[in-house]
């Protein structure tokens, strides 16, 4: 799928969500997505939750 139709889906969904359900439901939907995603790409393998956790955290790695 396109990534620009996939972002205006994304965008319909969440304006709905504000619309019609209020500002909390918007921002649990946004939170639940953006976990989602973030688990997604983990599992794929093309992110390293590791190295994510290592980041906010501070600490750097030699490799």
């Amino acid at each position: 799928m396109n990534p620009t139709v996939l972002g205006i889906g994304i965008g319909a969904f969440l304006a709905f969500m504000a619309f019609a359900f209020g500002f909390w439901a918007f921002l649990t939907a946004v939170i639940f997505m953006a976990a989602g995603a973030i688990l997604g790409r983990a599992t794929e393998g093309k992110l390293d939750l590791r190295g994510v956790l290592d980041a906010i955290t501070g600490r750097r790695s030699s490799s």
